[in-house]
């Protein structure tokens, strides 16, 4: 009998290795012509989970998706940067590229359910088949259907659909169980407690205390409220490849069982034996369904990014065809067709403007606060908004080509979940389960040939209580436990993490981009700077002269002189207000005429031979100066009088700069990168300590740029506002979006800052570290316990001791070794930033090659687009800073220098603003028929390129 007994256990262990840990068959791919075709079913895994195929051929997958829930609704092939959405019950056709011979990984969105393509042979599509590998039948291209088909609106309501759809079957289910395991434990444990004790077994009926109405109460947990855990966990086994549902499935069906022999059939074992153990089995189950309820609520806003961004694309366009102006849905506008945006209305794709002047928003894009005027031959893009004037211009890009387009499409493929860290206990499931289990048949086989014929049953009990103690309820809460209090901590301090992956990857940043505008920035323009020349008035009661012909302005620079005359006494009301296209506004207040603008509009106001004045000398150099500090200058002219000047800025936070230093001194890289001009990003630098800058950067490089980042090693944060920013954001390790900002980028981040300021930063990283700690130490105690009393619970101790461990007290060391993860976790609550110690992870110690990333931005296509923030800029609200463009209009006939040609005569003299440029230090030059035009400002030379004519003229005079 021993014999047989020990035949029984090698055969048995055997089995279970070799289910677990064999080899998974590869099935082969049908190949219908140049496409190789396969079915993969999608149930609690794939499968097949090996897909073999040719080498150098396209790859069409049909994923035949039998069931709902969140975590197979997604598929990610991460190498080709795809990730589809799955619809529950149907069919959805994927289309892979031809591949390369080698291994090619897919995994669902949670990274839980993975396969494997192994492409053989070689690259030209020769290939030599396995001898291993079956066929998978094609289905009816009928009968597949592909989300890509489908409009993103539509793609996105059935994902929220059915997310909402698993939370209220959850919620239900929780509710179930909340009612019979609230009562199942106070029959079980008041017992227990001395002073209830007495009262309970003689005044309590008898029924109440019955295993009969434990069981009673234990049914509807195990076989409905469990049901999601018992269903995964057991195809998660069928798949050989347990993770934790399997092991609580495990752990509750032998607890289950074994009560429910005693509740039946007590007789069968010994008398020390005969507790049941529903309440484990009602509390592990609930346990379980509240974890999955959190992670459903959890993953519910994971679409909002997508659904943000494409709604900013208006729904219907005004095309003008055959003369006339048609209203059309934006789907059906072509590339060519002529589009008419009236004031106030949102460009709907990308184009170039043919008529007409206005100032557009695109602070949806860019980032920048500053409206752009827009004429001629500037670039239009989509979802941007048309502030004061009617534009036409003609599409360049419409549907999945615009700009809008891009930066959802990279916001939708950088979209992902789960870090390494939440999958721990997963992995150790994948070897803890069928080594559990055959510990617990050898246990049995042990004590079989080591006891008495009277104690053969208590080998089962040994068995028994091998495996409820090994339920792994604190491995599973060591993670999650840990991370709810963390992110319930880091909002008490103005730190929303958006998923767990957030938090346990901020521990690692050595590199934290920012952005400029609304970041280090205020994000709106204000006074900073202002000056008198005049002899009447002083600084304050010219600001109220400005202010009151400006309150009849839209503008953005106007109302930032408003906002700041708000605490002087105010001047009267401005009459004969006009707005003049390209250079500012005039009116008469108490009587003197008022002219505000750029230099050039004001010049024109001035009185004759005012220009040569030191007055205006003085306002010109001011104007200067502040313009290579990024700031925006305005001028006023008072009855033909230079009078002053302002000058406006997006103003740095208060907090910004103590908040870098404090990075910098931590050892973090800090590196901003801004869409704005290289003079204003200096400038902005300066003023906050930050050595590494990039300017003049499209949405889509900043992107590229946190990805150079990381190809140099750094774990790179980025930190943003704007719709601009979201592509930046969701590719660097750990995105952080400014609470003021945009709900796109608030989104698309991994963290949200709700105050806004730049120490939240450090608050999450320190965060992040503590609760790193705290997973680790919590899982330690989980596998400590298991690894103690596994072997106890087998009686290794019975030998020296006679010490058994009943399934009792093995309930009681698996609730003991919960108790120390939550006890332990919950010192998370004591977090406070101003107690951390935090220094940048530094293990790559390597500097920032700038040269690099400088290349990126130069190296882009549509860089000629960027807007320029102008140092003299148009005070219009039509042309407050007109767009710098590399196109010049069809009236200029300016010619390029030729190497052949000889040297340029050099014009000192800005014909724009009639500054003295040295040409060394000029911020642009122009070459117009063997003349060489220096100019003292980005904005004068768009000025020049926007009418040459006009100041060619001037130049010959």
């Amino acid at each position: 009998m021993s014999v047989v007994v020990v035949l029984c256990a090698v055969l048995l262990s055997l089995a279970v290795g070799w289910y677990a840990f064999r080899p998974k068959r590869a099935v082969s791919a049908q190949s219908d012509g140049a496409m190789q075709t396969a079915v993969i079913t999608v149930r609690g895994g794939y499968s097949p989970a090996v897909l073999e195929v040719q080498a150098g051929r396209p790859v069409q997958l049909v994923f035949d998706r039998q069931e709902g829930g969140e975590c197979s609704s997604h598929v990610v092939f991460a190498e080709f940067g795809m990730d589809v959405t799955l619809p529950a019950n149907e069919r959805t056709i994927v289309t892979l590229p031809a591949l390369s011979a080698g291994e090619h990984a897919y995994a669902c969105g949670m990274n839980m359910l993975h396969g494997m393509i192994h492409a053989v042979g070689d690259e030209s599509g020769t290939a030599t088949a396995s001898p291993a590998a079956t066929t998978v039948a094609t289905p009816a291209s009928s009968q597949a259907q592909s989300m890509s088909s489908l409009r993103l609106a539509d793609q996105l309501d059935a994902e929220d659909a059915a997310r909402q759809e698993e939370f209220q079957e959850l919620r239900t289910r929780l509710i179930v169980a909340l009612l019979c395991t609230i009562p199942l434990l106070a029959v079980t444990m008041l017992p227990m407690i001395p002073a209830i004790h007495d009262w309970f077994n003689h005044d309590v009926p008898a029924w109440l205390s019955s295993a009969w109405l434990q069981l009673a109460l234990t049914i509807p947990v195990m076989f409905y409220s469990g049901w999601p855990v018992h269903r995964t966990g057991w195809l998660a086994i069928v798949h050989r490849a347990p993770e934790m549902n399997s092991l609580v499935t495990l752990g509750t069906i032998a607890a289950f069982g074994y009560s429910l022999v005693v509740t039946m059939w007590p007789q069968v074992l010994p008398s020390t034996s005969r507790e049941p153990y529903y309440e484990s089995v009602g509390v592990i189950i609930t346990l379980m369904i509240v974890g999955q309820m959190f992670e459903a609520k959890a993953r519910a806003g994971t679409g909002r990014a997508i659904r943000a961004l494409a709604d900013l694309n208006p729904s219907m366009a005004h095309v003008v065809r055959n003369g006339a102006v048609h209203t059309i849905p934006t789907e059906q506008v072509v590339v060519g067709d002529i589009l008419e945006v009236r004031p106030g209305e949102q460009c709907p794709v990308d184009g170039i403007v043919i008529s007409g002047s206005s100032s557009v928003d695109e602070s949806m894009v860019t980032g920048e606060s500053m409206p752009v005027s827009k004429h001629d031959g500037d670039h239009i893009t989509g979802a941007t908004l048309n502030t004061t004037g009617s534009l036409r211009y003609r599409a360049t890009a419409v549907g999945a080509d615009t700009v809008l387009a891009h930066i959802i499409g990279m916001v939708r493929t950088a979209q992902t979940s789960q870090a390494p860290i939440q999958r721990i206990a997963d992995k150790v499931a994948g070897v803890f389960v069928p080594a559990v289990i055959i510990i617990a048949i050898w246990t049995y086989a042990i004590w079989f040939l080591a006891s008495a014929p009277s104690m053969h049953v208590q080998g089962l009990v040994c068995a028994i209580s091998v495996l409820v103690i090994a339920c792994p309820c604190a491995l599973g809460l060591a993670t999650p436990l840990s991370i709810t209090i963390a992110t319930g901590k880091g909002a008490q301090f103005g730190v929303l993490f958006r998923s767990a992956q957030a938090l346990e990857q901020a521990h690692r940043i050595d590199t934290i981009v920012l952005d400029k505008t609304g970041t280090i920035t205020q994000g709106k323009p204000t006074l900073v700077n202002r000056m008198s020349v005049s002899d009447t008035d002083d600084d304050n009661s010219l600001l109220a002269l400005a202010a009151s012909v400006e309150s009849r302005s839209e503008h953005p620079l106007a109302q930032a002189i408003v906002a700041a005359a708000q605490h002087t006494q105010p001047a009267a009301e401005a009459h004969e207000f006009m707005s003049h296209a390209g250079g500012g506004v005039t009116g008469i207040v108490d009587g003197k005429h008022i002219a505000i603008g750029n230099a050039p509009f004001v010049q024109q106001q001035l009185n004759p031979h005012m220009t040569a004045t030191n007055a205006w000398h003085q306002i010109t150099a001011w104007c200067s100066d502040n313009s290579r500090m990024g700031r925006t200058p305005v001028v006023i002219v008072v009855d033909g009088n230079p009078a002053g000047a302002f000058a406006i800025a997006d103003a740095v936070k208060p907090t910004s700069q103590q908040a870098i230093a404090a990075m910098r001194t931590q050892g973090f890289h800090v590196v901003l990168v801004t869409g704005d001009t290289q003079d204003t990003a200096e400038a902005i630098a300066h003023d906050v300590d930050i050595e590494h800058v990039i300017a003049h950067v499209l949405p889509q490089d900043k992107a590229q740029i946190i990805s150079a980042l990381q190809a140099q090693g750094h774990v790179v944060a980025m930190v943003g506002d704007g719709v601009n920013d979201a592509p930046a954001l969701v590719q660097a390790d750990i995105g952080f979006a400014m609470g003021s900002g945009t709900d796109v980028a608030i989104e698309s981040a991994d963290v949200t800052l709700m105050n806004s300021d730049l120490h939240s930063v450090s608050t999450a990283i320190a965060l992040s570290r503590a609760t790193m700690r705290n997973i680790r130490e919590n899982l330690a105690f989980a596998l400590g316990y298991n690894g103690l009393g596994i072997p106890v619970a087998a009686g290794v101790l019975y030998p020296l001791w006679h010490v058994l461990l009943n399934p009792m007290i093995a309930g009681a060391a698996m609730a003991f070794s919960s108790l120390s993860v939550v006890l332990n976790a919950s010192r998370l609550n004591a977090f406070h930033p101003d107690n951390a110690s935090l220094h940048a992870n530094r293990r790559s110690k390597s500097a920032i090659d700038m040269a690099s990333l400088q290349a990126i931005a130069a190296a882009s296509p549509t860089r000629a687009t960027m807007t320029a923030s102008s140092s003299c800029a148009s005070h219009d609200p039509a042309v407050s800073a007109p767009s710098g463009t590399s196109e010049r209009p069809a009236a200029a006939t300016i010619k390029e220098h030729s190497m052949n040609q000889p040297a340029p005569t050099i014009i000192t003299t800005d014909p724009v603003c009639g500054m003295t440029v040295d040409p060394q230090y000029a911020a642009a030059t122009r070459q117009v028929d063997g003349k060489t035009i220096a100019f003292c400002n980005l904005h004068c030379a768009e000025m020049f390129d926007a009418d040459p004519e006009r100041y060619l003229a001037l130049i010959e005079q």
